[in-house]
């Protein structure tokens, strides 16, 4: 089953005194980026959560957040201020003021509630509990956010797979139609070989025998797309076996699409016809679409 590298998850928890909000979203990449916002007074929490992460998923850039608040403190007596810290805020204050005026500059006074969101101005006494306890709860609490989250990656996938199914049935039909519309070319091939061998024949005087078969056989590769078509084939193929691989399969699928897109260039530089050039192009958008849906696969 494809695996969308877009999902989110979002989960409300308590315990060991504390009420939590969890925000677990993620979207497409190159590897797998774990970018966490947590509390970095919980010892061990961080690196606990991105083991986990890294152990449950391949590929996306991915967010988590918490949101912590202390269930039995809610006003004031919750918060304590750090003289340290205050201190240190007003001297660099003062340093700055007195720099200012040196240089002539005027500068707006800072309120009460500036130097209070100074961080490490205030502090919760949740700093001074023991974090044991409520890593222990998180970490037990997120398993169930993370298994939401994978359910949503593959919903998201399931959708991407169907998506993507139709692609390859609209480029198998447009390689019918581009054999078809070869077969009705080959009925003036000869024409136009003719025209080419008199191309030939009057640029060049006494041209020798085995030099003009050599420049027919190289006017005829230029035009033959068999090869082509049949990569083409091949790639539709390769394509619907990988949508039904389990696993990381966007990084093949990405190189496939390239393949893809190589094999409809040339379909295009060797079609010597204007249907054939427009089921070209045709084949080109839709293989460009697919390749935006493949950048979302894990």
């Amino acid at each position: 089953m494809t695996v969308s590298m877009t999902g989110f998850a979002a989960q409300k928890g308590q315990g060991a005194g504390f009420s939590w909000m969890w925000d677990l979203r993620s979207v497409n990449g190159k590897g797998l980026d774990l970018r966490l916002r947590v509390p970095d007074w919980i010892d061990g929490l961080e690196h606990a959560l991105k083991a986990e992460l890294t152990r449950q998923l391949l590929r996306g850039n991915v967010n988590l957040s918490l949101k912590l608040a202390r269930e039995d403190e809610t006003g004031p007596e919750a918060l304590r201020l750090n003289g340290a810290m205050l201190s240190g805020v007003l001297a660099a204050l003062k340093q700055v003021e007195d720099a200012a005026m040196q240089a002539g500059v005027t500068l707006g006074q800072p309120t009460g509630a500036d130097v209070l969101a100074v961080r490490g101005v205030m502090e919760t006494s949740a700093l001074d509990s023991d974090s044991a306890a409520l890593r222990a709860a998180l970490l037990a609490d997120v398993a169930p956010l993370i298994v939401a989250f994978k359910a949503m990656r593959a919903s998201e996938g399931k959708a991407l797979q169907a998506v993507i199914a139709a692609q390859l049935d609209q480029i198998a039909v447009l390689l019918v139609q581009a054999k078809a519309e070869v077969d009705l070319r080959s009925a003036t091939a000869a024409q136009t070989l003719q025209q080419g061998v008199a191309k030939l024949l009057g640029a060049a005087e006494g041209l020798e025998p085995a030099r003009l078969a050599q420049e027919l056989a190289l006017l005829a590769v230029k035009t033959d797309v068999t090869e082509e078509l049949d990569r083409l084939h091949a790639h539709v193929e390769a394509a619907r076996a990988l949508l039904a691989e389990a696993g990381q399969v966007g990084r093949k699928f990405d190189f496939l699409t390239q393949e893809f897109m190589r094999e409809a260039n040339t379909l295009c530089s060797k079609s010597q016809s204007l249907g054939l050039t427009r089921i070209g192009l045709d084949l080109k958008t839709v293989i460009d679409q697919m390749r935006e849906q493949v950048q979302n696969v894990e």
